[in-house]
């Protein structure tokens, strides 16, 4: 694993060096000092993943990480002084398409062990979506049950890298009074989900929150997925979580919760997959294609990482194909439809 490390300070850069020598397997490609030399180098030495610090001189880490993802795409891991602390940094880069956050380890001191613990954690987790190929299998789905336009229609939503920024944009096209009910699964560490739904709730017209075990999808809420255990519909209209499969690298899973949607809801049901690393979700917007629900996929061109939406168009698992700013006119179109 080749990592680049984005940090201008040389104490964090040591704590870093010291963290990672535990792992043979690991390798520092190079240090930069500032998120334009950050680019520069993934341009001339593209590593696996850029460990990146989000406050920086000249070109900080949410810009850098929005320059690495337009030229030189990698996987990023924003490592920075107290990431609770830097909550909207974090979501703006991670709409700029970093994957993760995690705070900078600590030298020495009783936490010393557990920051290191954690770091490397969150390389592995974004290791193993960097090398997955293939696709978690397709959940057996259950027999068809009747819809009726009378019910409440859903719509399932999956992103993952770049997510939070098409996420704001989609929710603020949609009108205060939409008529269905919106699930999110969005690939995101449990600690940043409440932060994260406050910071949509502030971007869109319809109230956004974290989905909690036993909620019920409601016309005009949008509910976002706020564990590291798959969010899914345990009983037809009923949202719960769980730890299976526990051997797919994606937590959250899109393609769990999409194939919920075909196995349980009884009513209209609609499938978007917006952009992200990997090819999470599009079997499941296959399987929901394929029982008749109209589904999306997010464009190449306006998605910060091209990688779950073109594995959909690869199954033709998308109805249509669209930029981000249509979407949401898509949507009021295709729920008032009948």
């Amino acid at each position: 694993m080749k990592i680049g490390i984005v940090n201008d300070l040389p104490l964090a850069v040591e704590a870093l060096r010291r963290a990672l020598a535990a792992r043979h397997d690991y390798e520092v490609l190079w240090v930069a000092q500032d998120g334009q030399q950050a680019v520069d180098f993934c341009t001339a030495q593209r590593p696996d993943i850029v460990l990146m610090d989000l406050v920086m001189p000249n070109v900080d880490g949410i810009e850098a990480t929005r320059r690495i993802m337009a030229h030189a795409p990698c996987a990023i891991l924003i490592v920075t002084v107290d990431v609770g602390a830097n909550a909207w940094r974090v979501y703006e880069a991670m709409g700029a398409g970093a994957l993760d956050a995690v705070d900078t380890p600590s030298l020495s001191g009783p936490d010393a062990h557990k920051s290191i613990a954690t770091l490397i954690a969150k390389i592995d987790r974004i290791a193993a979506l960097v090398t997955e190929r293939n696709a978690p299998g397709a959940a057996a789905a259950a027999g068809p049950q009747s819809a009726t336009n009378r019910d409440t229609p859903l719509v399932a939503i999956g992103a993952s890298a770049g997510g939070p920024a098409a996420l704001a944009t989609l929710l603020a096209g949609l009108p205060k009074d939409f008529p269905a009910a919106i699930v999110i699964v969005q690939h995101v560490d449990a600690a940043f989900a409440a932060g994260m739904a406050d910071w949509l709730n502030q971007q869109s017209a319809l109230p956004v929150r974290i989905a909690s075990d036993g909620d019920r999808p409601q016309a005009g809420v949008a509910l976002l997925a706020a564990t590291d255990d798959h969010l899914h519909l345990k009983l037809p209209n009923v949202l719960g979580y769980t730890k299976e499969p526990a051997e797919t690298p994606y937590r959250p899973s899109v393609d769990v919760f999409f194939h919920s949607v075909v196995a349980r809801w009884q009513a209209r049901a609609f499938g978007v997959l917006l952009t992200g690393m990997g090819r999470d979700g599009a079997i499941g917007l296959k399987a929901m294609r394929t029982k008749g629900y109209h589904t999306i996929a997010q464009d190449e061109a306006t998605s910060a990482v091209y990688g779950m939406p073109k594995a959909a168009a690869a199954l033709d698992a998308a109805a249509a194909i669209l930029p981000l700013p249509r979407i949401a006119a898509a949507l009021v179109a295709a729920v008032g439809a009948r």
